[in-house]
């Protein structure tokens, strides 16, 4: 339910927050296909009547862009930023690393989905699933981290096979500042 101060209002559970009210689940889904749609894998319309599912990264992303006000409990307390930071670095791995990277992405227009089911940390669309497959595959390292030539070459295999661009994003936290680096493949 929408709140005295026009926000939409998500519950934290466990590791996801959801959004109860199905009208506000549908406007956020609208909003830049936020979250998944309860028992619904592949929304064929933003119109849905169930509850919203956000994962802790989009969670943390609206409610910085103060779209969203976090609660848990039956007291139905307030989940600051800070708070909702510290909880998403104890499921993610590398949570800054690909934060920085999510929110980067998101900056830019684009979409942005968890990336699992492609080997990635994150599937990016240009506008959106359901209108497009996914054209990129993002995998987040830091600078300190070595990339051999045999990950480059599963990866690429995996990007060609389901016709998706390999990109390796290097954030660097110090500078606010995210570098991509796009491998495009060719036959010789």
């Amino acid at each position: 339910m929408t709140n005295r101060e026009g926000k939409i209002e998500a519950e934290f559970v466990e590791n996801f927050l959801i959004v109860w009210n199905p009208k506000d689940g549908s406007e956020l889904y609208k909003m830049g296909f936020y979250g998944k749609p309860l028992g619904i894998p592949k929304p064929k319309s933003p119109d849905f009547n169930v509850p919203l599912i956000l994962d802790l990264m989009e969670g943390l992303y609206l409610l910085e862009k103060g779209i969203i006000r976090v609660f848990e409990g039956q007291e139905k307390n307030k989940v600051s930023v800070k708070l909702l930071k510290s909880r998403a670095r104890k499921v993610y791995e590398d949570f800054d690393l690909k934060y920085a990277v999510y929110k980067d992405l998101r900056e830019k227009g684009l979409v942005v989905t968890p990336g699992v089911k492609f080997g990635c940390d994150f599937a990016v669309y240009r506008q959106g699933p359901g209108l497009e497959h996914a054209p990129y595959m993002v995998s987040v390292k830091s600078r300190k981290d070595e990339v051999t030539p045999t990950e480059i070459v599963k990866a690429g295999r995996l990007a060609t096979t389901v016709r998706k661009r390999f990109i390796i994003a290097v954030p660097d936290l110090e500078k606010d500042k995210v570098e991509y680096l796009i491998f495009k493949w060719f036959k010789a």
